[in-house]
């Protein structure tokens, strides 16, 4: 028998390639139950498709590299979007039951930025927990997965550029593990953010343990704010899906004025127009609401049962009053750097899903291309693994187990320098506080080390673009170029902007 893969999380991205590599064995790590603190199970949007009679794969990318704002990688956004077909019949194979219009055809919802109408969701607005209901029982079921829950990795374990191993933390225990074909599909890092539609234990783990073992990282200052999360005292922020302005419902200010009325898309502008509009009002002292009154009125709930029950939750009729909004962290563009078949910089390692750099998103991803993303390079990466002789089995290096990782002092840093609009300043006073935890190699330093890639990435992108924007260089450069860096080169950037000597390589 050939010696199982080892695939990290469980959301989309990690259900998919465990069961796209059926009957090759997996072991299907997850440091919850399968699809529990996933960003996944908390998606209302649906997934990117251009399968309709009026749509295609040229228009659908033309809007992604519009979104994108002059960033994405052409041909990896080419080759997912082409996937699109193939992984909507995956996840329908393995019981993903996406809505049907009245003439029993895929239903399509428009979002913003799109030109069509192609977005499928499934139980209306509850596409992720779907997804993640449908792919879990089929992972229960498939006889080559075998489920290791409540066992987070803290460390991947390399020798000569390869991964040979992973050392994790499960049942009180310390358990390393012999593994040559490592999948990282750990979702995204909003646990960094105070103000997040993300679980807030997930801080990036995936990109950390692939950056400490030596993997290239690309394009970490961009982070995604979604425009519209519900303004409460909840944790991770509800999100007000972009589909309910898709269905016409607008924005206002607590004046009662329709304060992107005059901008090219209003309501349905980019995220990062939106959330930066959205972020002016609130920062003069404003509040800002979406007003489905008219749009949706009576039929909201039927529309959207699941945010008229979290809106019920909050004491509020969205059929009959204004639901109170704000930008909150919400994606993250960049990660581990991948090719398209979704092979990193580290021999033995890939990684799908929000936690890696495809190149498909640029500056600024286009509403439900993630899902989409998560999907097409889960099969990707089953499809690369599978063709792969397997890999001569080695002697572990010795590591140790580091401690569980405390986020609250980098939270704040994060959450006060790296935000909807960036400074200067403030991006050397992030990276300067950021570099001391990591170095001090305490319980922060695994989360400091992520928001510290965050930091160095936006300080060295000098102009405002997508979804980065910084106020002492408010606008676009001519010529913009992605940007990608190893934890050595991240640490010798920080280092030369502190004025310090480099104490470690990695």
């Amino acid at each position: 028998m050939s010696a199982p893969v080892v695939v990290i999380g469980s959301g989309i991205g990690g259900l998919v390639t465990a069961l796209a590599l059926a009957p090759r064995r997996v072991a299907l790590v997850t440091k919850a139950a399968p699809g529990g603190e996933t960003s996944t199970f908390w998606a209302q949007g649906g997934i990117a498709a251009a399968l309709g009679d009026d749509d295609s794969a040229a228009l659908h990318l033309e809007d992604t590299l519009a979104a994108g704002d002059g960033l994405c990688d052409r041909q990896a956004a080419e080759a997912i979007i082409a996937g699109a077909a193939e992984a909507i019949g995956f996840l329908q194979r393995h019981g993903v039951a996406f809505d049907r219009d009245g003439d029993g055809r895929l239903a399509r919802g428009l979002e913003a930025a799109h030109a069509r109408r192609r977005i499928l969701h499934a139980g209306g607005d509850a596409t992720g927990a779907a997804v993640i209901c449908a792919l879990t029982r089929a992972v229960a079921e498939t006889p080559s997965i075998t489920v290791m829950p409540d066992t987070e990795v803290r460390r991947l374990i390399a020798a000569d550029g390869a991964v040979c191993g992973l050392v994790a933390a499960g049942n009180g225990e310390t358990l390393t593990i012999p593994a040559s074909r490592v999948v990282i599909a750990t979702g995204g890092l909003g646990g960094l953010y105070e103000i997040s539609t993300n679980p807030p234990g997930n801080f990036g783990q995936g990109v950390m343990l692939a950056a400490r073992a030596g993997a290239l990282l690309a394009d970490m200052e961009f982070i995604q704010f979604h425009p519209t999360a519900l303004a409460a005292d909840l944790r991770p922020l509800p999100l007000i899906s972009e589909a309910v302005r898709g269905e016409g419902a607008v924005l206002v200010n607590e004046k009662g004025e329709r304060f992107l009325a005059a901008t090219p898309g209003a309501e349905l502008a980019p995220r990062d127009v939106v959330a930066r509009a959205i972020a002016a009002e609130i920062a003069r002292g404003g509040r800002v609401y979406l007003d489905a009154r008219q749009a949706l009125g009576r039929g909201f709930p039927a529309r959207f049962p699941a945010i008229a029950g979290i809106c019920a939750k909050a004491g509020i009729n969205p059929a009959e009053e204004l639901i109170p909004v704000r930008p909150a962290e919400h994606y993250a563009m960049g990660g581990i750097a991948v090719d398209q078949r979704a092979r990193t910089s580290v021999t033995g390692l890939w990684a799908v899903g929000e936690c890696a750099a495809t190149g498909l998103h640029g500056a600024n991803r286009l509403a439900s291309n993630s899902l989409l993303e998560a999907a097409v390079t889960g099969l990707a990466a089953a499809r690369d693994i599978a063709g792969l002789a397997d890999a001569p089995g080695r002697p572990l290096p010795s590591a140790c187990l580091p401690r569980p990782a405390r986020i609250g002092i980098v939270r704040d840093i994060v959450s006060r320098e790296l935000g909807v609009l960036r400074t200067g300043a403030g991006l050397r006073r992030s990276i300067e506080a950021l570099l001391a935890l990591v170095e001090a190699e305490e319980a922060a330093s695994d989360p400091a080390l992520v928001a510290l890639s965050i930091a160095v990435f936006a300080h060295r992108r000098e102009e405002s673009r997508g979804a980065h924007a910084r106020s002492d260089f408010p606008l676009k450069k001519p010529h913009s170029a992605r940007q990608a860096m190893t934890l050595s080169q991240v640490l010798a950037a920080a280092h030369a902007l502190c004025h310090t000597p480099c104490r470690r390589s990695a």
